[in-house]
């Protein structure tokens, strides 16, 4: 099985590679690549993002092909494709940070500034917070609800359709952390940087 992490110069994915590579123990190839190519000939897609949602979106567009191979993957052939923080959130319709940027459109919905309550709570928010899992999510296999995981983000995705909303945690307001919609994962927190529990993450997504 081949397994593809995106690498398109949106800030340093090494953890995410590491952690990947850590849990694929050799049985699963993993690529770290922006070849058009070797993307879509993937069995699975892992679309890792850190900074802002317009740097990761204008980072993507700048290598030509790319979402247009990314649709293919995951709209038109539904393989499985994970998104992780700014790489979830930019399956949104649009973004809402610096400026009003146009995402992925995947699953409708905005990416707004999560609401700290005039200053009340940190952003952003960062560190160990419990995760409310909604419903049953493969990715969640053999994780009980309530477990911890890492998060570093000051901004929200707001789908429209809640009921692809796995998993919540409570910041302010319920955010949403994980989502599921047929064959396309994504999770806010940081599944790399959640020790047992986010390589569990990993792994169920590799097990798919």
């Amino acid at each position: 099985m081949n397994v593809t992490i995106v690498d398109y110069n949106s800030g340093n994915i090494s953890s995410v590679i590491n952690s990947f590579k850590e849990v694929a123990k050799n049985k699963v190839n993993i690529e770290v690549t922006s070849d058009l190519k070797k993307i879509k000939f993937s069995d699975k897609v892992v679309l890792p993002g850190q900074g802002s949602f317009k740097s990761c979106v204008d980072a993507l567009n700048n290598i030509n092909g790319l979402v247009d191979t990314l649709n293919e993957f995951a709209i038109n052939n539904k393989k499985p494709l994970l998104g992780i923080c700014v790489g979830l959130q930019m399956f949104a319709d649009i973004g809402y940070e610096e400026i009003e940027t146009k995402g992925l459109g995947w699953i409708s919905g905005k990416v707004s500034k999560i609401d700290n309550q005039n200053g009340k709570l940190k952003l952003p928010h960062i560190g160990w917070n419990e995760i409310n899992i909604l419903k049953h999510s493969r990715i969640f296999k053999n994780i009980k609800n309530n477990s911890h995981m890492y998060f570093v983000h000051s901004y929200e995705f707001i789908p429209d359709d809640k009921s692809v909303i796995s998993a919540t945690t409570d910041y302010s307001t319920k955010i949403v952390c994980s989502v599921e919609k047929e064959n396309i994962f994504g999770t806010q927190f940081h599944p790399e940087k959640s020790d047992a529990e986010g390589l569990k993450v990993i792994q169920n997504f590799l097990k798919l």
